[in-house]
């Protein structure tokens, strides 16, 4: 024993270096898992390793400024300047591709929209605020008028961290803005000073009973205690995976995560795709219409577009029956802040321009646009993005990863991992750690308040006030050249209602005005 020992002592560090890697290509030859390491002994893990830091790589090294999905890296800068209040111009010309399919141009009035001195945005060049209010024809005994046209989208704690969450609220106070809770319940997270809509997804996390049925008593006990809630949105599914339940595993539930949301520590927890309150379109507005009774809130539904036979239902009992939402989100089918299988994500419901333009024509041709607020879900977080999604008929526009890139995203894309190197879609507290909740909550709120700023400039550049005003020939989406590039109501085929809307000034003055604007 003492003579091997010895024999050990005698090995060099670089000796040692060699038997491992021995040790690795002999293992390599004998397993039967992987066919590369199998054939090529230690050279084979390299492979490995550069499939694995490939989207790094590519990210930083290889791809152009304009060339990476889901959002290049013009895109991120612009997030990231606007958010910390640095410069976000660019010099010399645009680099984009001004010819490209889809490209957007916003056609410019002769004379721009002169502010006066005593006009609101003379006094604050952010404010802007929504110019529909949430619930007012159904009579809602709290009806709601989004401060801000602009809005954190649904992200729940649990997919994000707790100092995401509890930043991107801190940042929507600021902002004079609302935050969507997501589906997965109301947190103390949530509860920072911010307005707040509460999800409510096929899990009824939150305000569900002992057997994970929907109970209207929690809610409402919500409601009460919880102020700040302005209004309820009912997921009827999202643009990443519509049609598809979701599940959080048992190794992410800590104890606080099954207290918010009413489940077991440890289980994993299951979103059906289906609801249980209700099975068909009437079911959904008698529900809609308890709901609204119970709490006062505005009601509204989320969903991912694309068959419509059911859209038109809800559109023909709502103008029959004077009953239904007060608002709708549309999202986008390209994706978002949840996990999905490819299959879904890249080919399952509408991208967000044939989404909208589908679904606002359903609920124009029966003459009941001015009954719903209307709120955009998908990339729209860039100013001339708004523009359009204005000019189509949205009344608003919810963010997600915009959001996330604000206070430090930086498109890793392994939000599915539980390993956000940022720390914001992760419940690592070690990676959690480098999100310092009062800066990045400040640099949410700058990124709201510059968005707007740009929006209204581009807005007063066209000669309008408001965004709302934009009409569908105010846009062009390229095709071809400028002889075969249309205006949005040639591209889409319809012109949008036209939005009751005075001046900035009224809106200032609503009473149901929400955020800190009073």
């Amino acid at each position: 024993m003492d003579s091997i020992i010895e024999i050990i002592g005698l090995i060099p560090w670089w000796g040692w270096i060699i038997i491992g890697f021995v040790l690795l290509a002999i293992r390599d030859i004998i397993q039967a898992k992987h066919s590369i390491s199998h054939n090529f002994p230690i050279l084979g893990h390299f492979r490995f390793l550069l499939e694995k830091i490939g989207p790094e790589l590519r990210q930083y090294l290889v791809a152009n400024n304009r060339e990476e999905l889901p959002f290049n890296r013009i895109e991120r800068s612009w997030i990231y300047a606007s958010a910390k209040h640095e410069n976000n111009y660019e010099g010399f010309g645009t680099d984009r591709d001004i010819y490209a399919h889809q490209h957007i141009f916003i056609n410019n009035a002769m004379m721009p929209f002169k502010i006066g001195k005593e006009h609101p945005n003379s006094v604050d060049k952010t404010f802007l605020p929504c110019a529909k209010v949430m619930g007012t024809f159904h009579k809602r005994r709290k009806p709601f008028r989004p401060a801000s046209i602009i809005n954190v989208s649904a992200m729940s704690f649990g997919s994000l961290s707790a100092k995401a969450i509890e930043s991107l609220n801190k940042g929507v106070e600021i902002a004079g803005a609302y935050h969507n809770t997501g589906e997965g319940g109301l947190s103390p997270y949530h509860s920072n000073g911010g307005d707040v809509v509460f999800q409510i997804g096929t899990g009824y996390f939150g305000v569900r009973d002992s057997e994970g049925n929907f109970s209207m008593s929690e809610l409402e006990k919500l409601v009460k205690d919880n102020p700040f809630v302005r209004a309820i949105e009912i997921k009827l599914s999202q643009g990443a995976k519509p049609g598809k339940g979701g599940v959080l595993p048992g190794a992410k539930i800590t104890k606080e995560i099954a207290e918010i949301r009413g489940v077991t520590i440890g289980k994993d927890v299951l979103s059906p795709p289906n609801h249980t309150v209700f099975s068909n379109v009437t079911e959904l507005v008698d529900f809609i219409e308890l709901m609204a009774d119970k709490t006062g809130l505005p009601i509204g539904v989320k969903g991912a577009i694309g068959k419509l036979e059911q859209w038109r239902e809800l559109a023909d009992i709502m103008k029959e029956t004077g009953k239904g939402p007060d608002f709708i989100s549309v999202d986008g089918g390209e994706g978002g802040t949840g996990a999905a299988p490819p299959s879904f994500a890249d080919h399952v419901s509408l991208p967000w321009v044939y989404a909208f333009s589908d679904l606002y024509k359903v609920f124009q041709k029966r003459g009941i646009t001015d009954r719903i607020v209307f709120i955009g879900s998908g990339k729209l977080g860039f100013p001339a993005k708004a523009a359009m999604a204005f000019a189509m008929g949205a009344d608003c526009i919810n963010v997600a990863r915009e959001a996330m890139m604000s206070i430090g995203c930086i498109q890793a894309q392994v939000c599915h991992t539980n390993r956000c190197p940022s720390g914001v879609a992760t419940q690592s507290k070690w990676l959690q750690n480098g999100i310092n909740i009062p800066l990045k909550s400040e640099r949410l709120a700058q990124y709201f308040k510059t968005f707007r700023k740009e929006l209204l400039e581009i807005t007063h550049a066209a000669g309008y006030e408001h965004p709302c005003q934009f009409k569908m020939d105010d846009i062009e989406m390229n095709v071809d050249d400028h002889h075969l590039s249309k205006e949005l109501d040639r591209t889409y085929m319809y012109h949008k209602t036209t939005i009751p809307y005075n001046t900035m000034q009224e809106l200032k003055d609503c009473s149901f005005l929400g955020g800190n604007h009073k």
